[in-house]
C-alpha cells in the first residue's frame, strides 16, 4: 500500500499541490519550536525580565495576551475568508507580517522587557491567523474519509521544519557558546534564523497551493467587508445546537490545548528551574520531542481513520496524563527524557487529531469561519493553560513541580468532554443545507 495514495485526496487535487500545503506546517514549526518552546521563551524569563519573581507569570500573560487577541479576531477573519474566498491572499499577509515580527526579537537585550512583549504578541497572533487559515484548506485537499492521514502528512512533516530551524540554531548556540558568547548575543541571531526558514520555506506553500473557494453570493450582494463576515458569524452561533458536536469538540479541545499549551510555552522553562537542564540541553531535548512529534503524527493520521476520530484522540489524551506524571516524578534527567519522548508522540497525534475532526464537523462553505471557531477555543486554552501554570508558581513559591502536575487537569477534563461526540452525527449536520440544520 502506497504511503501517499492519491485516492485519499479529492477529484482534481495533485499530490504537489498537497506538498505544498503541507510546506506551510513545515515553515511555521520553527517559530513554536525555537521561539515558543525552546529557546526564547527562557531567554525572555531570564533576560528580557532579568530573573524576576514574577518573570514567569509575565511570559504566561503575553502568551496570554497574544490569544486574547487572537479569540476575539480569528472567528470573524475566518468568515470573511469564506464569503470573499480570501484564505490565501490572508495567509500570505500574516505569514509576511510573522516573519517581520519574529526577526525583531532579535533586537531584544537585557532588561528590553516592552520590546520582547510587543514582538512576541504580534509574532504570535499573526502565527495563529496563519495555522487556522492555512488549516482551513485541509477539508479542500482530503477526502472525508482521509482527513486523519493527510492531517498526519502536513503535522508529521512540519516537525521537521521545526528541526531543520532548532538543529541549525543547535549548531550556532554550541560553536557560539565554545567561544564565550553570552546568551545576548547567540539568541538574537537564532530568531533571525527562524525568521529567515520560516519565510523562505512558505514560499512553496503560496507557488503550489490553490484557493479553490468561490466568493459567496452574500459577499457580492452585499458589497462584503468586516459587517457582512461578522452577520455571518453570528448566524453560525445562532445555530449552534444543530452543530452540538463541533460545540463538545470546540470544548474538549479548549481543555486538552491547554494543557499543550502549558508543555509548548513552558516546558523549557520547567527544565530548566526544576531539573537544572542548560541552554543546549534544553533544545537537544527539544529536538528529540519534535522527532517523536513527526512520528507519531505520521503514523497516528493512518491509524486515527482505521479505528475513528474520536477513540484514536481519546488515546492521546490519556497519553498526556501518563506524561505529566512522569514528568512530576522526575528528579534527573533520564525519567524526565522519557515523559518527553511521550508527549512528543501524543503532541503531534493529539493536534493532527484535532484538526482533522474539526474538518470533518466543519460544512463546506464555512471551512475557514469554523476553522477560526476552532482557533478560538485553541487560543483560550493558550490562556489558561500558561496563565494556570505562572499562577501555581507565584503562589508556590516557584513550585514547577506542582505547577506541571496541575496541567494533568486539563487532559482529564477534555477526555470527559469528549464522551457526548457523536462522528457521524456531526459529519451529518456538515454537510445539510443550513436551513434544514437549523429546523
Amino acid at each position: 500500500m502506497a504511503l501517499f495514495p492519491q485516492e485519499a485526496l479529492n477529484d482534481g487535487v495533485r499530490k504537489r499541490e498537497v506538498f505544498g500545503w503541507a510546506m506551510y506546517d513545515f515553515a511555521n514549526s520553527g517559530y513554536t519550536t525555537v521561539v515558543l518552546t525552546a529557546v526564547f521563551n527562557s531567554y525572555f524569563v531570564g533576560v528580557a525580565a532579568q530573573g524576576a519573581d514574577w518573570a514567569t507569570l509575565a511570559w504566561t500573560m503575553v502568551i496570554a495576551a497574544s490569544s486574547l487577541v487572537v479569540m476575539l479576531t480569528m472567528p470573524a477573519i475566518g468568515a470573511y475568508a469564506d464569503l470573499h474566498a480570501r484564505k490565501k491572499r490572508l495567509l500570505g499577509m500574516t505569514t509576511a507580517a510573522c516573519v517581520v515580527a519574529t526577526a525583531a526579537l532579535a533586537l531584544v537585550g537585557r532588561g528590553d522587557l516592552w520590546l520582547a512583549a510587543v514582538a512576541m504578541v504580534l509574532s504570535n497572533v499573526c502565527y495563529s491567523y496563519g495555522e487556522s487559515l492555512t488549516a482551513a484548506f485541509l477539508p479542500e485537499l482530503a477526502r472525508p474519509d482521509s482527513m486523519g492521514r493527510v492531517s498526519g502528512w502536513g503535522w508529521s512533516f512540519g516537525y521537521f521544519g521545526g528541526m531543520l530551524s532548532l538543529g541549525l540554531c543547535l549548531a550556532y548556540v554550541l560553536a557560539a557558546q565554545a567561544r564565550g558568547v553570552p546568551a545576548t548575543e547567540f539568541v538574537p541571531v537564532t530568531m533571525l534564523i527562524t525568521a529567515g526558514i520560516y519565510g523562505a520555506a512558505s514560499l512553496a506553500t503560496f507557488a503550489l497551493l490553490r484557493e479553490r473557494a468561490v466568493p459567496q453570493p452574500a459577499a457580492a450582494d452585499s458589497g462584503g467587508g468586516l459587517r457582512e463576515a461578522l452577520g455571518r458569524l453570528a448566524a453560525t452561533w445562532r445555530r449552534a445546537q444543530a452543530y452540538r458536536d463541533f460545540c463538545w469538540l470546540l470544548a474538549c479541545g479548549a481543555c486538552y490545548q491547554a494543557g499543550i499549551s502549558v508543555v509548548i510555552a513552558l516546558a523549557a522553562v520547567y527544565a530548566e528551574q526544576a531539573l537544572g537542564f542548560k541552554q543546549a540541553q534544553t533544545m537537544m531535548l527539544v529536538f528529540l520531542v519534535n522527532i517523536a512529534a513527526a512520528l507519531g503524527a505520521f503514523g497516528f493520521g493512518y491509524w486515527q481513520d482505521r479505528i475513528g476520530h474520536k477513540p484514536a484522540l481519546a488515546l492521546t489524551l490519556v497519553g498526556w496524563v501518563v506524561m505529566t506524571v512522569l514528568a512530576v516524578l522526575a528528579t534527573g534527567p533520564g525519567l524526565f527524557w522519557v515523559a518527553a519522548v511521550i508527549a512528543g508522540l501524543c503532541m503531534g497525534s493529539s493536534q493532527s487529531a484535532g484538526r482533522a475532526l474539526a474538518g470533518v464537523f466543519a460544512p463546506p462553505t464555512q471551512r475557514a469561519e469554523f476553522y477560526g471557531l476552532w482557533t478560538f477555543a485553541t487560543r483560550l486554552s493558550a490562556i489558561v493553560g500558561p496563565l494556570t501554570y505562572g499562577v501555581v508558581t507565584l503562589l508556590t513559591g516557584g513550585n514547577h513541580r506542582l505547577a506541571i502536575l496541575s496541567t494533568a487537569f486539563f487532559f482529564v477534563v477534555g477526555l470527559l468532554l469528549l464522551v457526548p461526540v457523536s462522528v457521524a452525527r456531526g459529519q451529518a449536520a456538515a454537510t445539510a443545507r443550513p436551513d434544514a440544520a437549523a429546523a
